[in-house]
Protein backbone atom coordinates (compact mmCIF):
# COMPACT_ATOMS: atom_id res chain seq x y z
CA UNK A 1 0.00 0.00 0.00
CA UNK A 2 1.51 3.10 -0.86
CA UNK A 3 1.18 6.46 1.18
CA UNK A 4 -0.51 8.81 -1.76
CA UNK A 5 -3.33 8.17 -4.22
CA UNK A 6 -5.32 9.96 -6.85
CA UNK A 7 -8.02 8.57 -5.54
CA UNK A 8 -9.22 6.68 -2.53
CA UNK A 9 -12.30 4.85 -2.27
CA UNK A 10 -13.58 3.70 1.20
CA UNK A 11 -16.05 0.61 0.64
CA UNK A 12 -15.42 -2.30 -1.89
CA UNK A 13 -19.09 -2.74 -2.52
CA UNK A 14 -20.79 -2.44 -6.18
CA UNK A 15 -21.04 1.34 -6.10
CA UNK A 16 -17.51 1.82 -4.89
CA UNK A 17 -15.87 -1.24 -6.84
CA UNK A 18 -17.54 0.03 -9.80
CA UNK A 19 -16.00 3.54 -9.48
CA UNK A 20 -12.30 2.31 -9.09
CA UNK A 21 -12.73 0.49 -12.38
CA UNK A 22 -13.23 3.83 -14.10
CA UNK A 23 -10.37 5.34 -12.07
CA UNK A 24 -8.19 2.56 -13.43
CA UNK A 25 -8.92 2.28 -16.87
CA UNK A 26 -8.61 6.10 -16.50
CA UNK A 27 -4.73 5.68 -15.56
CA UNK A 28 -5.31 7.01 -12.13
CA UNK A 29 -3.93 5.34 -8.85
CA UNK A 30 -6.59 3.91 -6.92
CA UNK A 31 -7.05 2.29 -4.07
CA UNK A 32 -10.45 0.43 -2.13
CA UNK A 33 -10.28 0.18 1.55
CA UNK A 34 -13.28 -2.70 2.55
CA UNK A 35 -13.69 -3.67 5.35
CA UNK A 36 -15.21 -7.30 4.04
CA UNK A 37 -18.73 -7.25 5.28
CA UNK A 38 -21.26 -6.63 2.38
CA UNK A 39 -24.65 -5.72 3.33
CA UNK A 40 -25.95 -8.12 0.72
CA UNK A 41 -23.70 -10.89 2.47
CA UNK A 42 -26.33 -12.87 3.84
CA UNK A 43 -28.37 -13.21 0.33
CA UNK A 44 -27.93 -16.28 -1.87
CA UNK A 45 -27.97 -14.28 -5.22
CA UNK A 46 -28.14 -10.77 -6.54
CA UNK A 47 -30.86 -10.06 -9.03
CA UNK A 48 -31.98 -7.56 -12.14
CA UNK A 49 -28.01 -7.21 -12.63
CA UNK A 50 -28.30 -7.49 -16.87
CA UNK A 51 -25.39 -10.35 -17.63
CA UNK A 52 -24.94 -11.46 -13.94
CA UNK A 53 -28.72 -12.41 -12.93
CA UNK A 54 -28.70 -14.92 -10.07
CA UNK A 55 -25.01 -14.48 -9.37
CA UNK A 56 -23.76 -14.78 -5.26
CA UNK A 57 -23.08 -11.80 -3.82
CA UNK A 58 -19.50 -12.75 -2.74
CA UNK A 59 -18.82 -13.85 -6.25
CA UNK A 60 -19.60 -10.38 -7.84
CA UNK A 61 -17.49 -8.87 -5.51
CA UNK A 62 -14.60 -11.14 -6.45
CA UNK A 63 -14.97 -10.51 -10.08
CA UNK A 64 -15.24 -6.85 -9.70
CA UNK A 65 -11.82 -7.01 -7.54
CA UNK A 66 -10.23 -8.55 -10.21
CA UNK A 67 -10.72 -5.70 -12.97
CA UNK A 68 -9.89 -2.91 -10.69
CA UNK A 69 -6.59 -5.20 -9.99
CA UNK A 70 -6.34 -6.03 -13.48
CA UNK A 71 -5.97 -2.44 -14.19
CA UNK A 72 -3.52 -1.30 -11.79
CA UNK A 73 -5.75 -0.08 -8.92
CA UNK A 74 -5.29 -1.54 -5.55
CA UNK A 75 -7.17 -2.94 -2.70
CA UNK A 76 -6.81 -3.57 0.79
CA UNK A 77 -8.50 -4.94 3.74
CA UNK A 78 -9.48 -2.69 6.27
CA UNK A 79 -11.49 -0.30 8.73
CA UNK A 80 -11.44 3.17 8.64
CA UNK A 81 -11.29 4.71 11.66
CA UNK A 82 -10.87 8.25 9.77
CA UNK A 83 -10.86 10.99 6.99
CA UNK A 84 -10.02 14.49 7.55
CA UNK A 85 -8.96 17.05 4.79
CA UNK A 86 -5.14 18.07 5.06
CA UNK A 87 -3.34 20.54 2.91
CA UNK A 88 -5.68 20.45 -0.11
CA UNK A 89 -5.88 16.97 0.23
CA UNK A 90 -7.34 13.73 1.94
CA UNK A 91 -5.52 11.99 5.20
CA UNK A 92 -7.16 8.30 5.65
CA UNK A 93 -6.80 6.40 8.98
CA UNK A 94 -7.07 2.67 9.44
CA UNK A 95 -7.91 0.44 12.38
CA UNK A 96 -4.87 -1.02 12.25
CA UNK A 97 -2.83 2.13 12.44
CA UNK A 98 -1.89 2.68 8.45
CA UNK A 99 -2.70 6.10 7.10
CA UNK A 100 -2.82 6.83 3.44
CA UNK A 101 -3.46 10.18 1.57
CA UNK A 102 -5.72 11.08 -1.63
CA UNK A 103 -6.43 13.98 -3.99
CA UNK A 104 -10.24 12.97 -3.86
CA UNK A 105 -12.44 10.41 -1.68
CA UNK A 106 -15.28 8.47 -3.10
CA UNK A 107 -17.57 7.21 0.03
CA UNK A 108 -19.59 4.22 -0.89
CA UNK A 109 -20.27 3.11 2.93
CA UNK A 110 -23.22 1.83 2.48
CA UNK A 111 -26.12 1.33 4.74
CA UNK A 112 -26.92 -0.87 7.72
CA UNK A 113 -30.80 -2.19 7.96
CA UNK A 114 -32.34 -1.64 11.25
CA UNK A 115 -33.99 -4.48 11.61
CA UNK A 116 -37.61 -4.63 13.83
CA UNK A 117 -36.82 -6.27 17.10
CA UNK A 118 -38.82 -9.83 16.60
CA UNK A 119 -36.75 -12.52 17.29
CA UNK A 120 -36.18 -14.61 14.25
CA UNK A 121 -36.21 -11.84 11.71
CA UNK A 122 -32.20 -11.00 12.25
CA UNK A 123 -31.76 -15.03 11.65
CA UNK A 124 -34.27 -15.51 8.46
CA UNK A 125 -33.09 -11.85 7.05
CA UNK A 126 -31.62 -12.04 3.44
CA UNK A 127 -32.95 -15.71 3.33
CA UNK A 128 -36.94 -15.98 4.36
CA UNK A 129 -37.20 -12.40 5.72
CA UNK A 130 -37.17 -10.42 3.07
CA UNK A 131 -38.07 -6.38 2.17
CA UNK A 132 -37.83 -5.95 -1.97
CA UNK A 133 -40.04 -7.66 -4.53
CA UNK A 134 -37.40 -6.83 -7.19
CA UNK A 135 -34.30 -8.34 -5.12
CA UNK A 136 -36.39 -11.53 -3.93
CA UNK A 137 -39.68 -11.76 -5.24
CA UNK A 138 -39.51 -14.25 -7.90
CA UNK A 139 -37.73 -16.80 -5.65
CA UNK A 140 -40.86 -16.40 -3.18
CA UNK A 141 -43.72 -16.55 -5.57
CA UNK A 142 -47.03 -18.72 -4.94
CA UNK A 143 -45.57 -19.32 -1.49
CA UNK A 144 -47.33 -17.87 1.82
CA UNK A 145 -46.26 -14.79 2.71
CA UNK A 146 -46.62 -12.69 5.73
CA UNK A 147 -46.34 -8.56 5.56
CA UNK A 148 -44.94 -7.22 9.08
CA UNK A 149 -46.58 -3.80 9.76
CA UNK A 150 -44.06 -1.92 11.34
CA UNK A 151 -44.32 1.33 9.31
CA UNK A 152 -45.79 3.79 6.22
CA UNK A 153 -44.20 1.42 3.51
CA UNK A 154 -45.68 -1.83 4.62
CA UNK A 155 -49.28 -1.29 2.85
CA UNK A 156 -47.35 -0.53 -0.49
CA UNK A 157 -44.81 -3.75 0.07
CA UNK A 158 -48.39 -5.50 0.50
CA UNK A 159 -49.60 -4.64 -2.42
CA UNK A 160 -46.38 -5.54 -4.27
CA UNK A 161 -45.96 -8.57 -3.23
CA UNK A 162 -49.40 -9.47 -3.94
CA UNK A 163 -48.28 -9.09 -7.59
CA UNK A 164 -46.14 -12.51 -6.82
CA UNK A 165 -48.41 -14.26 -4.60
CA UNK A 166 -52.45 -14.95 -4.12
CA UNK A 167 -51.63 -16.16 -0.30
CA UNK A 168 -50.33 -12.45 1.33
CA UNK A 169 -51.61 -11.84 5.09
CA UNK A 170 -50.96 -8.30 6.46
CA UNK A 171 -49.69 -8.53 10.06
CA UNK A 172 -50.68 -5.11 12.04
CA UNK A 173 -48.25 -5.87 14.49
CA UNK A 174 -46.93 -2.29 15.61
CA UNK A 175 -47.45 -0.38 12.49
CA UNK A 176 -50.62 2.59 12.65
CA UNK A 177 -53.87 1.90 12.14
CA UNK A 178 -55.08 1.52 8.60
CA UNK A 179 -56.70 4.28 6.89
CA UNK A 180 -60.01 3.68 5.28
CA UNK A 181 -58.86 3.53 1.76
CA UNK A 182 -55.64 1.01 2.46
CA UNK A 183 -58.21 -0.92 4.39
CA UNK A 184 -60.40 -1.17 1.26
CA UNK A 185 -57.33 -1.52 -1.18
CA UNK A 186 -55.80 -4.97 0.91
CA UNK A 187 -59.55 -6.47 1.03
CA UNK A 188 -60.16 -5.79 -2.56
CA UNK A 189 -56.77 -7.45 -3.34
CA UNK A 190 -57.60 -10.39 -0.98
CA UNK A 191 -54.95 -9.73 1.51
CA UNK A 192 -56.34 -10.74 4.77
CA UNK A 193 -55.22 -8.36 7.73
CA UNK A 194 -54.58 -10.14 11.15
CA UNK A 195 -54.19 -7.55 13.80
CA UNK A 196 -52.12 -8.19 17.25
CA UNK A 197 -48.89 -8.16 17.90
CA UNK A 198 -46.35 -10.61 16.55
CA UNK A 199 -44.12 -12.35 19.44
CA UNK A 200 -41.82 -13.95 17.09
CA UNK A 201 -40.97 -16.05 14.04
CA UNK A 202 -40.82 -19.80 13.87
CA UNK A 203 -38.63 -21.46 12.92
CA UNK A 204 -37.34 -25.37 11.99
CA UNK A 205 -34.40 -26.73 10.37
CA UNK A 206 -33.48 -23.38 9.81
CA UNK A 207 -36.28 -22.25 7.53
CA UNK A 208 -39.32 -19.82 8.22
CA UNK A 209 -42.45 -22.01 9.36
CA UNK A 210 -44.70 -19.69 10.87
CA UNK A 211 -45.69 -16.28 12.30
CA UNK A 212 -46.70 -16.50 16.39
CA UNK A 213 -48.89 -13.84 17.37
CA UNK A 214 -48.72 -12.61 21.30
CA UNK A 215 -51.97 -14.50 21.73
CA UNK A 216 -50.48 -17.81 21.12
CA UNK A 217 -51.54 -18.27 17.55
CA UNK A 218 -49.40 -19.41 15.01
CA UNK A 219 -50.29 -18.69 10.62
CA UNK A 220 -48.17 -20.54 8.60
CA UNK A 221 -45.76 -18.66 6.32
CA UNK A 222 -42.90 -19.44 4.62
CA UNK A 223 -41.70 -15.64 3.28
CA UNK A 224 -41.68 -12.43 5.83
CA UNK A 225 -41.51 -9.20 4.55
CA UNK A 226 -40.37 -6.59 7.03
CA UNK A 227 -39.45 -2.71 6.56
CA UNK A 228 -36.26 -2.27 7.79
CA UNK A 229 -35.27 1.20 8.95
CA UNK A 230 -31.84 2.22 6.48
CA UNK A 231 -29.32 4.13 8.37
CA UNK A 232 -26.33 5.40 6.29
CA UNK A 233 -22.52 4.57 7.40
CA UNK A 234 -21.07 7.61 7.78
CA UNK A 235 -19.36 7.62 11.67
CA UNK A 236 -16.26 8.18 9.75
CA UNK A 237 -17.25 11.06 7.77
CA UNK A 238 -17.52 13.48 10.59
CA UNK A 239 -14.25 14.99 9.89
CA UNK A 240 -14.67 15.49 6.44
CA UNK A 241 -17.67 18.13 7.33
CA UNK A 242 -20.25 16.05 5.73
CA UNK A 243 -23.87 15.37 7.80
CA UNK A 244 -26.53 13.01 6.93
CA UNK A 245 -30.19 13.84 5.85
CA UNK A 246 -33.13 12.11 6.92
CA UNK A 247 -35.34 10.21 4.71
CA UNK A 248 -39.11 10.77 5.27
CA UNK A 249 -42.17 10.13 4.81
CA UNK A 250 -44.80 12.06 6.41
CA UNK A 251 -43.50 11.85 10.42
CA UNK A 252 -41.92 8.82 9.83
CA UNK A 253 -38.12 8.92 9.56
CA UNK A 254 -37.34 5.99 6.39
CA UNK A 255 -33.18 6.37 7.01
CA UNK A 256 -30.05 8.43 6.35
CA UNK A 257 -28.19 9.41 3.62
CA UNK A 258 -25.68 11.73 2.26
CA UNK A 259 -27.14 14.02 0.11
CA UNK A 260 -25.11 14.33 -3.34
CA UNK A 261 -25.84 16.27 -6.99
CA UNK A 262 -26.54 14.01 -10.06
CA UNK A 263 -22.57 13.32 -10.52
CA UNK A 264 -22.34 11.98 -7.07
CA UNK A 265 -20.55 15.14 -5.35
CA UNK A 266 -20.92 16.31 -1.54
CA UNK A 267 -20.94 19.64 -0.83
CA UNK A 268 -17.57 18.99 0.80
CA UNK A 269 -14.99 19.94 -1.95
CA UNK A 270 -12.87 16.54 -3.48
CA UNK A 271 -15.39 13.94 -2.06
CA UNK A 272 -18.04 12.15 -3.75
CA UNK A 273 -20.41 9.27 -2.28
CA UNK A 274 -22.13 6.81 -4.33
CA UNK A 275 -24.56 3.49 -3.43
CA UNK A 276 -26.84 2.89 -0.65
CA UNK A 277 -25.17 5.70 1.73
CA UNK A 278 -26.91 8.01 -0.41
CA UNK A 279 -29.71 6.32 -1.89
CA UNK A 280 -31.15 3.58 0.62
CA UNK A 281 -33.50 2.00 -2.11
CA UNK A 282 -30.72 1.85 -4.83
CA UNK A 283 -30.55 -2.18 -6.12
CA UNK A 284 -27.19 -3.58 -6.89
CA UNK A 285 -26.80 -2.65 -10.78
CA UNK A 286 -28.14 1.09 -9.70
CA UNK A 287 -24.90 1.34 -6.91
CA UNK A 288 -22.99 -0.01 -9.39
CA UNK A 289 -23.74 2.78 -12.09
CA UNK A 290 -23.67 5.34 -9.28
CA UNK A 291 -19.97 4.24 -8.80
CA UNK A 292 -19.38 4.62 -12.57
CA UNK A 293 -20.88 8.16 -12.53
CA UNK A 294 -18.91 9.67 -9.55
CA UNK A 295 -15.75 7.66 -10.96
CA UNK A 296 -15.99 9.36 -14.06
CA UNK A 297 -16.92 12.92 -12.47
CA UNK A 298 -14.13 12.46 -9.83
CA UNK A 299 -11.51 11.76 -13.04
CA UNK A 300 -12.83 14.77 -14.92
CA UNK A 301 -12.36 16.92 -12.05
CA UNK A 302 -8.37 16.05 -11.43
CA UNK A 303 -8.61 16.44 -15.41
CA UNK A 304 -9.78 19.92 -14.77
CA UNK A 305 -6.83 20.01 -11.68
CA UNK A 306 -4.02 18.94 -13.93
CA UNK A 307 -5.00 21.44 -16.84
CA UNK A 308 -5.06 24.63 -14.71
CA UNK A 309 -1.86 23.76 -13.31
CA UNK A 310 -0.63 22.63 -16.55
CA UNK A 311 -0.87 26.67 -18.02
CA UNK A 312 0.10 28.22 -14.63
CA UNK A 313 2.94 25.90 -15.63
CA UNK A 314 2.94 27.32 -19.61
CA UNK A 315 2.78 30.88 -18.24
CA UNK A 316 5.55 30.43 -15.44
CA UNK A 317 8.34 27.80 -16.05
CA UNK A 318 9.56 28.03 -12.57
CA UNK A 319 6.08 26.53 -10.98
CA UNK A 320 6.32 23.54 -12.83
CA UNK A 321 10.17 23.29 -11.53
CA UNK A 322 8.47 24.29 -7.95
CA UNK A 323 5.98 21.90 -8.31
CA UNK A 324 8.28 19.35 -9.47
CA UNK A 325 10.52 18.90 -6.43
CA UNK A 326 7.40 19.49 -3.89
CA UNK A 327 6.11 16.20 -5.44
CA UNK A 328 9.40 14.37 -5.41
CA UNK A 329 9.82 14.98 -1.69
CA UNK A 330 6.01 14.50 -0.81
CA UNK A 331 5.83 11.25 -2.57
CA UNK A 332 9.05 9.60 -0.31
CA UNK A 333 11.45 10.16 2.58
CA UNK A 334 14.87 10.18 0.85
CA UNK A 335 16.55 10.95 4.45
CA UNK A 336 20.36 9.37 4.67
CA UNK A 337 21.65 11.45 7.24
CA UNK A 338 25.18 11.80 5.27
CA UNK A 339 26.56 15.12 4.34
CA UNK A 340 28.41 15.34 0.64
CA UNK A 341 31.61 14.34 0.98
CA UNK A 342 33.17 17.64 -1.00
CA UNK A 343 32.00 20.06 0.99
CA UNK A 344 33.00 17.98 4.15
CA UNK A 345 36.61 18.32 2.95
CA UNK A 346 36.22 22.19 2.38
CA UNK A 347 34.36 23.24 5.38
CA UNK A 348 36.46 21.34 7.69
CA UNK A 349 39.55 23.67 6.28
CA UNK A 350 37.43 26.87 7.38
CA UNK A 351 36.30 28.58 10.22
CA UNK A 352 32.89 28.58 10.83
CA UNK A 353 31.06 30.78 9.84
CA UNK A 354 27.98 31.64 8.22
CA UNK A 355 27.01 29.12 5.39
CA UNK A 356 24.08 29.50 2.55
CA UNK A 357 23.06 25.59 1.54
CA UNK A 358 21.58 26.14 -1.59
CA UNK A 359 19.14 23.11 -2.67
CA UNK A 360 19.18 21.72 0.97
CA UNK A 361 17.19 18.72 0.02
CA UNK A 362 16.37 16.70 3.42
CA UNK A 363 19.09 18.55 5.41
CA UNK A 364 21.66 16.24 5.50
CA UNK A 365 24.77 19.26 4.93
CA UNK A 366 22.72 21.32 6.91
CA UNK A 367 23.13 19.28 10.46
CA UNK A 368 27.04 18.72 9.63
CA UNK A 369 27.66 22.50 9.20
CA UNK A 370 25.38 23.51 12.26
CA UNK A 371 27.23 20.57 14.47
CA UNK A 372 30.43 22.29 13.35
CA UNK A 373 29.66 25.64 14.26
CA UNK A 374 28.29 26.91 11.51
CA UNK A 375 25.00 29.16 11.25
CA UNK A 376 23.18 27.85 8.50
CA UNK A 377 20.67 28.87 5.78
CA UNK A 378 19.47 26.12 4.56
CA UNK A 379 17.67 26.78 1.64
CA UNK A 380 15.00 24.67 -0.70
CA UNK A 381 12.00 24.89 -2.99
CA UNK A 382 9.70 22.41 -1.42
CA UNK A 383 8.08 22.95 1.30
CA UNK A 384 7.28 19.62 1.93
CA UNK A 385 11.29 18.59 2.76
CA UNK A 386 11.61 22.11 4.79
CA UNK A 387 9.16 21.14 6.98
CA UNK A 388 10.55 17.43 7.43
CA UNK A 389 14.15 18.73 7.50
CA UNK A 390 12.94 21.55 10.33
CA UNK A 391 11.10 18.54 12.23
CA UNK A 392 14.00 15.89 12.14
CA UNK A 393 16.19 18.40 12.87
CA UNK A 394 15.48 20.71 15.21
CA UNK A 395 18.75 22.68 15.16
CA UNK A 396 18.89 26.38 16.72
CA UNK A 397 22.25 26.86 14.29
CA UNK A 398 19.71 26.43 11.26
CA UNK A 399 17.44 29.10 9.43
CA UNK A 400 14.86 26.56 7.37
CA UNK A 401 13.52 29.09 4.02
CA UNK A 402 12.21 28.38 1.38
CA UNK A 403 12.54 30.23 -2.24
CA UNK A 404 12.15 29.61 -5.91
CA UNK A 405 15.75 30.68 -6.57
CA UNK A 406 14.67 31.81 -10.27
CA UNK A 407 12.14 33.96 -8.49
CA UNK A 408 13.84 35.23 -4.66
CA UNK A 409 17.17 34.64 -3.05
CA UNK A 410 18.12 34.90 0.54
CA UNK A 411 19.45 37.67 2.03
CA UNK A 412 22.71 38.69 3.11
CA UNK A 413 26.61 37.72 2.79
CA UNK A 414 27.87 34.30 3.74
CA UNK A 415 31.51 32.81 4.51
CA UNK A 416 30.84 29.87 2.39
CA UNK A 417 28.32 29.42 -0.60
CA UNK A 418 27.26 25.40 -1.27
CA UNK A 419 25.64 24.47 -4.15
CA UNK A 420 25.70 20.48 -3.99
CA UNK A 421 24.15 18.71 -7.20
CA UNK A 422 21.82 21.69 -7.94
CA UNK A 423 20.34 20.02 -11.01
CA UNK A 424 16.66 19.17 -11.88
CA UNK A 425 14.80 17.29 -14.79
CA UNK A 426 12.81 20.21 -15.29
CA UNK A 427 14.05 23.04 -16.23
CA UNK A 428 15.30 25.89 -14.59
CA UNK A 429 17.70 29.27 -15.08
CA UNK A 430 20.83 26.94 -13.05
CA UNK A 431 23.49 29.87 -14.52
CA UNK A 432 21.10 32.63 -13.10
CA UNK A 433 21.46 31.22 -10.06
CA UNK A 434 24.59 30.25 -9.76
CA UNK A 435 25.40 34.15 -11.05
CA UNK A 436 23.03 35.24 -7.24
CA UNK A 437 25.46 32.16 -5.85
CA UNK A 438 28.29 34.05 -6.46
CA UNK A 439 27.31 37.42 -5.84
CA UNK A 440 26.27 36.33 -1.68
CA UNK A 441 29.85 34.80 -1.14
CA UNK A 442 31.58 37.76 1.41
CA UNK A 443 35.05 38.88 0.45
CA UNK A 444 37.55 36.10 1.57
CA UNK A 445 34.65 33.08 1.21
CA UNK A 446 34.60 30.48 -0.70
CA UNK A 447 32.10 29.22 -3.17
CA UNK A 448 31.99 25.43 -4.22
CA UNK A 449 29.68 23.98 -6.72
CA UNK A 450 29.53 20.52 -6.89
CA UNK A 451 27.28 18.40 -9.65
CA UNK A 452 26.94 15.73 -12.04
CA UNK A 453 29.32 15.33 -14.74
CA UNK A 454 27.27 11.90 -16.00
CA UNK A 455 23.83 10.59 -15.09
CA UNK A 456 23.23 8.35 -12.10
CA UNK A 457 23.24 4.81 -12.44
CA UNK A 458 19.62 3.90 -12.67
CA UNK A 459 19.11 7.57 -15.10
CA UNK A 460 18.68 7.69 -18.29
CA UNK A 461 20.37 10.86 -20.36
CA UNK A 462 17.10 11.80 -21.35
CA UNK A 463 15.99 12.55 -18.16
CA UNK A 464 18.20 15.14 -17.58
CA UNK A 465 19.56 18.12 -19.36
CA UNK A 466 23.14 18.74 -20.30
CA UNK A 467 26.14 18.25 -17.28
CA UNK A 468 28.38 21.14 -17.67
CA UNK A 469 32.47 20.66 -17.48
CA UNK A 470 34.13 22.55 -14.83
CA UNK A 471 34.83 24.82 -17.50
CA UNK A 472 31.51 25.76 -18.54
CA UNK A 473 30.02 26.60 -15.60
CA UNK A 474 33.11 28.68 -15.33
CA UNK A 475 32.52 30.55 -17.97
CA UNK A 476 28.91 31.17 -17.62
CA UNK A 477 29.41 32.72 -14.14
CA UNK A 478 31.54 35.37 -15.98
CA UNK A 479 33.45 36.05 -13.07
CA UNK A 480 35.94 38.81 -12.79
CA UNK A 481 39.42 37.57 -12.63
CA UNK A 482 40.82 40.64 -10.28
CA UNK A 483 37.84 39.15 -7.74
CA UNK A 484 38.05 36.07 -8.05
CA UNK A 485 40.64 32.78 -7.42
CA UNK A 486 40.01 29.64 -9.01
CA UNK A 487 41.21 27.04 -6.44
CA UNK A 488 39.61 24.01 -7.85
CA UNK A 489 38.10 23.70 -11.48
CA UNK A 490 38.16 19.69 -12.29
CA UNK A 491 36.39 16.26 -12.53
CA UNK A 492 36.28 13.62 -9.81
CA UNK A 493 35.74 10.21 -9.72
CA UNK A 494 33.43 8.33 -7.15
CA UNK A 495 31.63 5.49 -6.81
CA UNK A 496 27.63 4.65 -6.05
CA UNK A 497 25.56 1.90 -6.04
CA UNK A 498 23.01 0.76 -8.73
CA UNK A 499 19.51 -0.40 -7.65
CA UNK A 500 20.66 -3.75 -8.55
CA UNK A 501 23.04 -3.62 -6.06
CA UNK A 502 26.34 -3.65 -8.33
CA UNK A 503 28.76 -0.43 -7.58
CA UNK A 504 29.14 2.04 -10.58
CA UNK A 505 32.07 4.96 -11.12
CA UNK A 506 31.35 8.59 -11.26
CA UNK A 507 31.85 11.56 -12.22
CA UNK A 508 31.50 14.89 -10.31
CA UNK A 509 32.45 18.65 -11.47
CA UNK A 510 34.05 20.32 -8.68
CA UNK A 511 34.73 24.35 -8.53
CA UNK A 512 36.18 25.74 -5.78
CA UNK A 513 36.47 29.92 -5.63
CA UNK A 514 37.63 32.06 -3.36
CA UNK A 515 36.29 35.93 -3.62
CA UNK A 516 39.31 37.89 -3.12
CA UNK A 517 37.75 41.66 -2.37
Amino acid sequence: MNKDYDVVVIGGGPAGLSGAVALSRSRRSVLVIDEGTPRNAPAGHIHNYLGRESTPPVELLEIGRAEVTAYGGEIVTGTVVAARPVDGTFHVGLADGRAVHARRLLVTTGLKDELPAVPGVAELWGKDVLHCPYCHGWEVQDQPIGILSTGPMAVHQALMFRQLSSDVVFFRHTGAALTGEEAEQLAARDVRVVPGEVAALEIQDGRLDGVRLVSGEVIPRTAVVVGPGFTARTELLAGLGLEPAEMTIGDHTLGTYIPVDPTGATNVPGVWAAGNVTDPRGQVIGSAAAGLNAGAAINGDLIAEETRAAVARRRSPTTEFAEFWEEFYRSGDRWSGRPNPILVEYAEKLQPGTVLDLGCGEGGDARWLAEHGWRVTAVDVSATVLARAAARIPHPGIDWQRHDLAESFPEGSFDLVSAQYLHSPVDFPRTQILQAAAQSVAPGGLLLIVGHATPGPDQQHSDHPHFPTPEEVLAALALPEDTWRVDRADLTTREATAADGHPTPLTDTILALTRLR
